[in-house]
This record gives C-alpha cells, structure tokens and sequence, in this order.
C-alpha cells in the first residue's frame, strides 16, 4: 500500500520530469535533465520560490510565537476558562482553507466588505490589503488565523506530559512563573517546537489555495506564478505542460525535504 498510494506517484513523476511533449508531433521524447536545466534558470520559477521563502521566514516564527503564547497561557493555571479557549483558539482550523480565504478575501476587499468600509468612513483609500505591497503579508494573516490553534494544540500536549514532580521541585526552589517557563516548560517544548516547525516549512512551501482564490480578486497581483505550487498548478492544467510541472513539483519536494532534515537535524542536536 505504500508503494502504490506514496513511492508510486513519485515515481510517475520524475518520469515524466525525464520526457517532453512533442506538440507539433503529438509524441513524447526522453530529454533526459533538459527540464531541471530549464527550470534553473527560470525567473518565473525563482521569483515564486524566493517570495515563499520570505513568507516562510516572517510568517513562521510569527504563527509560532502566537502558538507558543497561547499554549503557556491555557497551561497556565491563572488562566480561567482554559477548555473555552483551547477550543476558540483551534477552532479555524477546523473552517476549510477555501472558506477561510473566502471569508477573509470578503474582508480585504477594496470594493465591498470590511476594508472599503473603513476606508469610505474615514475618506481615505489608505486600507488596501490586496495591493502589491500587502498581498503577501493579507495572506500571511489568513495563514496565521488558520494554523496558529493547530500549532498551539501541538504546544499544548507536549505541556501536558512535563511530570508534576518538576513544578513542584521549582516551587520549592523559588522558581518564579517566568523562570518555571525558560528552565522547565520551554527545555520541555524542544521536541514540539521542532515538529511544528517542520510542518510549518512544509505547508509555507505548499502555499497554493490562499492566493489561488484570492487571484480572482486581483489577478494582477496574484499570477499564475506567484507561488511554486501555482506555478506547477497552471503549467499542468492551463498550459498542459505535464513534464515540466512534474519537473517544478519534483524539485520543490527535494527542496522542501532538505530543509526540513537540516531543521529537524539542528533540533536534535540540540536537544542532546
């Protein structure tokens, strides 16, 4: 089952990575590394790929911060209604990501919802979160709303299982809240954070339903290659340039799986 469902479509890939359609004979030619030649010196490819990596670098640690805030305070026991609030923080990511960009989208939009509300109450067109200065950052809010609870759940289990014996060790030392945090809970969260971390860099370089719906409210902004996975996405079905999607998927995956290791990597050494 694991051949079929996982090493199976991986395999199809990279053939068709290897092959390129011949148009104007119909037929199919082994090309050999001529598509990962090509796609190193597509700008269209790097322009995506570089925008992503400035949204995995300010978008991440952002969600993870907000995550990390809000599993210390519900583990706090200062913290009253701490079920009410688990479940209030994780509840977006429950709303599927179309609904959720959808919803947001109605928000940012300049000609109706919130954003044209304000700006014809105050009599400005200062507030345009779609625009070419804030697209990337409108999408990284959607992003955040909607993962900061699935990371926060992450955070908060690995607090679940720290002993009670450590506590009441620090209570008994003096340890106040904020050195019981860096000295036990923080050391305890290692682990964690690793793992959020990963899944994190894995789904910022999958970025593809937030701006592949909002591109229909500015299309101009949001092209077709505005990330990698959009890329591939309207090369395949919009341009049917199967190979060379396959080549743009195949390299991403390589991509993505390294810097994950090198991630996953740091944290076990430091964590030895």
């Amino acid at each position: 089952m694991f051949a079929l469902t996982f090493l199976a479509p991986i395999g199809y890939a990279i053939q068709l990575s290897l092959f390129q359609d011949q148009a104007f004979f119909g037929d199919t030619t082994f090309v050999g590394l001529d598509n990962y030649v090509r796609l190193f010196s597509d700008t269209r490819f790097w322009s995506g790929f570089f925008r992503v990596l400035i949204f995995l670098a300010v978008q991440v640690p952002i969600m993870l911060v907000l995550a990390l805030i809000a599993a210390l305070a519900i583990d706090s026991a200062r913290l009253h209604a701490t079920g009410f609030f688990r479940i209030v923080i994780f509840l977006p990511y429950a709303v599927p990501a179309v609904v959720a960009t959808l919803m947001w989208g109605y928000i940012y939009g300049t000609n109706f919802g919130l954003a044209a509300d304000l700006n014809g109450l105050f009599g400005t067109d200062a507030i345009r979160p779609l625009s070419l200065t804030w697209a990337l950052p409108s999408i990284g809010n959607i992003v955040t709303w909607e993962f900061v609870g699935y990371n926060m759940i992450i955070l908060y289990s690995a607090l679940r299982v720290v002993p009670g014996e450590l506590y009441e060790a620090a209570a008994i030392d003096g340890a106040g809240p904020f050195r019981t945090i860096f000295s036990i809970k923080l050391p305890a969260l290692r682990g964690a954070i690793v793992i959020a971390t990963i899944f994190s860099i894995i789904g910022s370089f999958q970025l593809f339903n937030e701006p592949n719906i909002l591109r229909a409210l500015i299309p101009n902004v949001l092209t077709t290659d505005y990330t990698p996975n959009m890329y591939a996405y309207y090369l395949s079905f919009g341009g049917q340039q199967y190979n060379y999607a396959a080549t743009v998927a195949i390299v991403m995956g390589v991509i993505t799986a390294v810097i994950a290791y090198v991630v996953q990597l740091r944290g076990a050494r430091k964590g030895m």
